[in-house]
C-alpha cells in the first residue's frame, strides 16, 4: 500500500504544474484527480485532486467584477487581436512569434509576472515564460 501511495504522490507532483493552467481551485483538482487517477489509480486520483486544487488555486487571478473590469479595460486599450486557430482554453500554449504581451495594471491585483494579450478579440492572461493562457476573460 506505501509504494502505491508513493507512486500516487510522485505522479500527482508530476500532473501539478499542467494543473497550475486550470482556472480556479474546482478546474486545478478535478484536473488533478483525473491526471492522478490515470496514473496511480483511486490513490493517485486523491492525491492528483489536492496537488490540482492547491495548484489551480494559484492559476484564479480575476473573477466576478475584476474580471469584467479588466476586460472593458483591455478591449478600451485597443489593442490588435491575434488570430489562434486552436481552441483558446487554459493551458493552451500560444507561439513563439505574433504576440505582443502587455502589463496588466497594478490595480486589478494579479500576479505581476503575468501579461495580457488579445487572442480571437478576447483577452486573455498568459505567462510569458511558458506562452501558456492562464485565463481567458470574457
Amino acid at each position: 500500500m506505501q509504494k502505491k501511495f508513493g507512486i500516487a504522490v510522485v505522479a500527482a507532483l508530476l500532473a501539478a504544474p499542467f494543473s497550475v493552467h486550470a482556472q480556479g481551485i474546482v478546474g486545478g483538482a478535478q484536473n488533478g484527480a483525473d491526471e492522478g487517477s490515470a496514473v496511480a489509480g483511486p490513490v493517485g486520483g486523491v492525491v492528483g485532486g489536492v496537488v490540482g486544487g492547491v495548484a489551480g488555486g494559484v492559476g484564479a487571478v480575476l473573477g466576478g467584477d475584476d474580471s469584467r473590469r479588466f476586460n472593458d479595460f483591455a478591449l478600451r486599450e485597443h489593442r490588435s487581436s491575434y488570430r489562434y486557430d486552436e481552441q483558446l482554453r487554459p493551458g493552451a500554449r500560444l507561439p513563439l512569434s505574433g504576440i505582443t504581451y502587455y502589463e496588466v495594471p497594478r490595480e486589478y491585483g494579479v500576479d505581476p509576472h503575468l501579461r495580457y494579450t488579445i487572442v480571437n478579440d478576447h483577452a486573455v492572461l498568459v505567462d510569458p515564460l511558458t506562452r501558456r493562457i492562464v485565463q481567458v476573460i470574457d
